[in-house]
């Protein structure tokens, strides 16, 4: 009988890490999860849920034993340090891109002992998003996207969104902005930098709220914008494009794509 390596009580502060570790056949090794979590389903019943995103039970997260705690960015770095001091080991991840959410899945199956099985699943969803985007370069004519993650104050998109609305055969429309790795220097002062750019179709993800496309529409000097006047106001679920794991690679990108390719027929 083969002894199984790695951590072997973990803690995911976050999504990403519990859809990544059932993905991989080890959401055994899962102890407590984060409130937020909706991929996949199951995990809301099956494990405890010990954090939000800024915060976490520290005490309850102690009573787990756990031998390994996984988060991300440095939102949680308080959490973290906390952990730490206490005699946890914990990982913090920190990336930003679509190739970063691959590395991501290849460091963490890694780190659980189960590299050629992380590398496997990180090669299949890269050859899928390589499919996405021959699809996407075959559109006769690509729309400019924008992306909203918040409403008040405006904040476009992240990174790996804007290299998946790349891959889903749209134009990012502020990729100044999106390379950003901090919320706040994603924020839009001034609405007439997304005005003046003219995006085709606006894809709206408040993290955690519904997206009210009628709000967007009533704002200021947003009636001759295309995508206002042509109603091409659409909505995806933050767990789906949001979190930097597999969901944003599998449907996030597909709903992307369905968006986009939806909109250049009309215009074929």
């Amino acid at each position: 009988m083969t002894t199984r390596t790695g951590p072997q009580r973990i803690v995911c502060l976050t999504e990403e890490p519990t859809e990544t570790l059932y993905a991989l056949g080890e959401d055994d090794r899962i102890v407590g999860i984060s409130g937020f979590t909706v991929r996949p389903a199951k995990a809301r019943k099956e494990k405890p849920k010990v954090s939000a995103f800024t915060s976490a039970k520290i005490e309850e997260i102690l009573k787990l034993e756990p031998d390994f705690v996984v988060g991300f960015s440095d939102i949680q770095a308080d959490i973290a340090s906390e952990l730490i001091r206490r005699g946890v080991e914990v990982w913090i991840s920190n990336h930003r891109s679509v190739d970063g959410i691959l590395d991501y899945i290849r460091r963490l199956g890694a780190l659980v002992g189960v590299a050629d099985h992380a590398n496997a699943y990180a090669d299949t969803l890269a050859r899928d998003l390589d499919t996405i985007r021959e699809a996407g370069r075959a559109l006769p004519v690509r729309p400019k996207v924008y992306f909203e993650e918040w409403d008040e104050p405006i904040i476009t998109g992240i990174r790996w969104v804007a290299e998946l609305i790349e891959i889903a055969g749209g134009i990012d429309l502020l990729p100044a902005r999106a390379i950003e790795p901090l919320a706040k220097n994603r924020i839009i002062a001034d609405d007439r930098e997304i005005i003046d750019a003219a995006p085709d179709i606006i894809i709206g993800s408040w993290c955690g709220k519904k997206f009210r496309p009628e709000r967007v529409m009533a704002r200021a000097g947003w009636q001759d914008v295309p995508a206002v006047r042509d109603g091409e106001l659409h909505e995806i679920k933050s767990p789906l494009i949001l979190q930097p794991g597999p969901a944003a690679l599998t449907d996030g990108v597909r709903e992307i794509a369905r968006i986009v390719h939806a909109w250049a027929a009309k215009r074929a």
